[in-house]
């Protein structure tokens, strides 16, 4: 079967669910190989941040390979990582493995992470229309389906990780099959040619990052914290303590699905100004945590916030430079680590100083200081090196 653009974007499209998928089996199977291997909270506090720096590494990889063979090679390697990565993860017992391996895990994903983008900003180019928010829509019906499929081989009394092993099959068809159908383009510089080439727009590279580095804030310390904080401030019986981020992943769903016709019609700026009134006013929804009902639509808030804003500044990274695209959206994406180790950890360290529900004052913050910044998204300057 002959490649086509629809077979790409579903192609694509695949590759961002098998990504979302795999994290969400790898996260909800932490507590089993913690178990497993005998490791304390403090050292697979350890493992997760040595994970986020290894995906940091896997994302400058990932513009290394973009730059030399295009953003496909790139993100089938990366599949092709993860794949053999959470095989041996949920194979191996010892921790002396398990840790390495959890690693090479955390490289694979920024593999993913990165080229999943590269490769996202060639379909939105190739259709000429907003295809940001049905990709990421995607990522995030898989994360709440591998959840789903969890709590299933939970109650079947099977072990945690045979999510792993079906999300490590799942990569390895998605690489097989991306290989013939990603988009083969490269959108980088050539590194043999001895012609210059347009300069990279680093100011804009800044504030599109700014504005991912406040989303993935906002995504990081609601999904690290949001149960804790249902248990521990809204006091809520512990069948229910899943239910305020269960509001928000709903929202982030609801958000990605209607994110392109919504900046069809309005276009990327007005809708990112909204994304992040949204996200301010659920954080500082949080932050008062009472009543119950509150603090629900506080988490329903952000989750807007949060669902729009991402889609919005990855197509706006792409546009910035198309020609060098694969790299701009390799440096727009490392911008996801720092904010996922300031949403994950300073939190924690609020609520040891306080009151957890404090703790969204950080979020609420990081969005109010990037609203100088959204006026980035409104229109492409391609060729403006800013």
């Amino acid at each position: 079967m002959a490649p086509t653009p629809a077979l790409t974007r579903a192609a694509v499209g695949a590759a961002y669910a098998s990504q979302a998928f795999g994290y969400a089996a790898l996260t909800t199977s932490l507590p089993a190989l913690r178990d497993r291997t005998g490791l304390d909270d403090g050292g697979l506090s350890i493992v997760i941040l040595c994970m986020t720096v290894g995906a940091a590494l896997g994302t400058l990889v990932a513009d290394w390979i973009a730059v030399r063979s295009g953003s496909r090679a790139a993100l089938v390697t990366g599949l092709a990582i993860e794949a053999t990565a959470m095989l041996l993860v949920a194979s191996l017992s010892g921790a002396a493995l398990l840790i390495p391996m959890l690693m090479l895990q955390g490289l694979g994903l920024g593999l993913v992470d990165a080229a999943c983008n590269m490769q996202g900003s060639l379909a939105e180019r190739a259709a000429a229309r907003p295809l940001f928010g049905r990709l990421f829509a995607t990522a995030t019906a898989a994360g709440i389906v591998s959840t789903l499929v969890t709590f299933a081989v939970l109650s079947g009394r099977l072990p945690a990780t045979t999510t792993l092993f079906v999300a490590a099959a799942i990569h390895a068809t998605v690489a097989v099959l991306g290989a013939r159908f990603f988009d083969p383009a490269r959108a980088a510089k050539d590194p043999h040619s001895a012609r210059p080439s347009v300069p990279l727009p680093r100011a804009g590279i800044l504030m599109v990052g700014l504005v991912v580095f406040a989303a993935f804030v906002s995504d990081t310390a609601v999904s690290t914290w949001g149960t804790v904080y249902s248990q521990d401030v809204l006091r809520l019986e512990t069948n229910l303590t899943p239910l305020g981020y269960g509001c928000y992943l709903a929202a982030v769903l609801a958000a990605r699905l209607v994110a392109d016709p919504l900046i069809a019609r309005w276009g990327r700026a007005p809708l990112a100004v909204t994304a992040a009134a949204s996200g301010i006013a659920g954080c500082l929804a949080l932050v008062l945590g009472a009543p119950a009902w509150l603090a629900l639509v506080g988490f329903a808030l952000a989750g807007f916030g949060a669902g729009w804003l991402v889609p919005l500044a990855f197509g706006r990274a792409g546009e910035l430079v198309p020609g060098r695209s694969d790299e701009v959206i390799a440096r727009v994406n490392l911008f996801n680590y720092a904010a996922a180790v300031i949403g994950a950890v300073i939190p924690g360290v609020i609520a040891m100083i306080g009151s957890l529900q404090w703790a969204f004052i950080l979020p609420a913050l990081v969005l109010v200081a990037c609203l100088p910044v959204l006026r980035r998204l409104r229109h492409p300057d391609a060729t403006t090196s800013v």
